[in-house]
């Protein structure tokens, strides 16, 4: 905090007055005056110096603390990064897995497709079939019933 000195306000004499006055007392009061401003600089200049050294100690503090928290925040963000880094470390490992899988559900279905090409033809020959077995059921029913 901030004090601002206390500053005085010097009556000096008037010069006409001072004329007045013998040669003795002219001294005299010069002499006073240079004691009292000299008194007041010397206060005013600890006064200054005071203020001073409790600004430093002040600026001290904040840097102190302001050194701490960025220290704080740096040791933070590389933790973070870190977990990212893993996060996405494992993000990864786990699409190339679902890919892997993809490609192999994909190439058995080629397989599969491939190996049902010939299923027409199957199902050609069994339709073949049903007709020559539903025949072969007429013709023992007409047989095995005799009129």
């Amino acid at each position: 905090m901030l004090r601002s000195p206390k500053c005085r306000i010097l009556m000096i004499p008037n010069q006409n007055k001072m004329k007045n006055n013998s040669k003795e007392e002219n001294v005299a009061i010069t002499k006073m005056q240079s004691q009292i401003n000299g008194k007041e600089i010397l206060k005013a200049i600890q006064v200054v110096e005071r203020d001073s050294m409790a600004i430093a100690e002040s600026f001290t503090s904040l840097f102190a603390s302001l050194r701490s928290t960025l220290s704080e925040v740096t040791s933070t963000s590389v933790d973070h990064m870190d977990c990212f880094g893993d996060a996405a470390g494992r993000v990864q490992e786990c699409a190339l897995d679902a890919a892997t899988k993809g490609n192999r559900y994909i190439n058995s279905c080629l397989k599969l497709n491939e190996e049902m090409k010939g299923i027409d033809s199957l199902a050609t020959q069994l339709k073949i079939i049903r007709r020559n077995v539903d025949a072969l059921d007429s013709a023992v029913n007409r047989l095995v019933r005799f009129p």
